[in-house]
């Protein structure tokens, strides 16, 4: 099988060399290049033909995000962002995900011990795993974010239904496309997307400002509200808890699940355990299978569930796995999912509509 040629972008030497020797060390990768500004990358891109590159997200001359963009434009190929773990780096960081990079990494703050081991690993998983993802042509991507159903105003506050997300790497995108099609009032989201501590605050900023919904990073004992989502905090498992009628969001740091810290699956097993609510459970995008376990609970509760179909992920591994093992009671691409989680609330109540484009 040949490898998996990559290019490294990063104004660091020392970075450049680090992810050079890390990479380099795995027998199906091999850095044909690297690069210190986007300038020279570009000319990079031409000769060496990379399956793809990682991107720094602060640049010289030019800032990652417009390189990022031109990338996507001229000769669309898999980006990981290489991020510092800042809220600025964040805040970036989440505009490269929605702009078209599949993934991104954390840069290691030490490069001894376990944590480093941890960094090396992840490092070379992602470039494997991204080296296979799809991408999306950017005339494509443009009606990703401008098509769908508009949609009504729901009628009323409706506090008897609860709609639960789970998703990793492409998850960026595909919440904002379900999100920003969701009306003010609309039954409360919950959502667990795989991403480390101050990115979750980050992402939740970015799509409280897009959205019609106020959305939130999830606190301990945070009241759960029509018209409000709720995202995991990274590094915190987010539970859904019931106190007579009423649910709160319930934050712990208990041992990682499934792999991950916050769990899709803790998730959706918390959501199972709600009583008198009708539940949607939603599995988008990623990779693994976390998740997988919990949306069968939530079918077996009764729930609505709804898988991402592969056509439109990024990565179809956690739909797959949860489709495979039953969990999924219909499979759509992304842009229908919004329409489907509308027509379950009309259904369960009789109150909401959707319009025509």
């Amino acid at each position: 099988m040949p490898k998996t040629r990559v290019i490294i972008v990063d104004d660091s030497a020392s970075i450049r060399e680090l992810f050079t020797a890390i990479l380099s060390a795995d027998p199906s990768i091999e850095v044909v290049g690297t690069a210190e500004d986007p300038y020279d990358a570009r000319e990079k891109i031409k000769q060496l033909n990379p399956d793809l590159i990682t991107l720094d997200v602060e640049m010289p001359k030019m800032d990652g995000i417009s390189f990022l963009e031109k990338i996507m434009t001229l000769r669309p190929m898999p980006v990981i962002m290489a991020s510092t773990l800042t809220s600025r780096g964040a805040d970036t960081t989440i505009r490269a995900l929605e702009t078209g990079a599949v993934d991104y990494i954390t840069k290691p703050k030490t490069l001894e011990g376990k944590a480093f081991e941890l960094f090396k690993e992840e490092l070379v998983y992602k470039v494997k795993q991204a080296a296979f993802i799809k991408r999306m042509a950017p005339g494509n991507r443009h009606m990703l974010q401008q098509s769908g159903s508009l949609i009504v105003p729901f009628k009323g506050i409706n506090t008897s239904q609860l709609i639960a997300i789970g998703a990793s790497t492409g998850g960026v995108e595909a919440i904002r496309e379900i999100l920003i099609r969701m009306p003010a009032n609309s039954p409360p989201i919950v959502i667990t997307q795989h991403m480390p501590e101050v990115f979750t605050a980050s992402f939740a900023a970015r799509m409280d400002g897009l959205c019609a919904m106020k959305v939130h990073e999830a606190f301990h004992n945070q009241p759960i509200q029509a018209g409000n989502v709720y995202i995991a905090a990274g590094n915190y498992h987010l539970e859904i808890k019931q106190k007579a009628e009423k649910m709160y969001c319930h934050l712990s740091s208990e041992p990682l699940v499934s792999g991950h810290r916050p769990s899709v699956d803790v998730l959706f097993e918390s959501v199972a355990q709600i009583r008198h609510k009708k539940v949607i459970g939603v599995i988008l995008t990623g990779m693994g299978q976390d998740g997988a376990k919990g949306l069968l609970k939530l079918r077996k509760a009764g729930a609505a569930t709804i898988g991402e179909s592969e056509a439109s992920c990024t990565v179809y591994g956690m739909p797959k796995a949860a489709f495979t093992l039953g969990a999924v009671e219909k499979q759509l691409p992304l842009l229908e999912i919004p329409k489907e989680i509308l027509a379950l609330c009309k259904a369960q109540e009789g109150s909401y509509a959707l319009s025509k484009p």
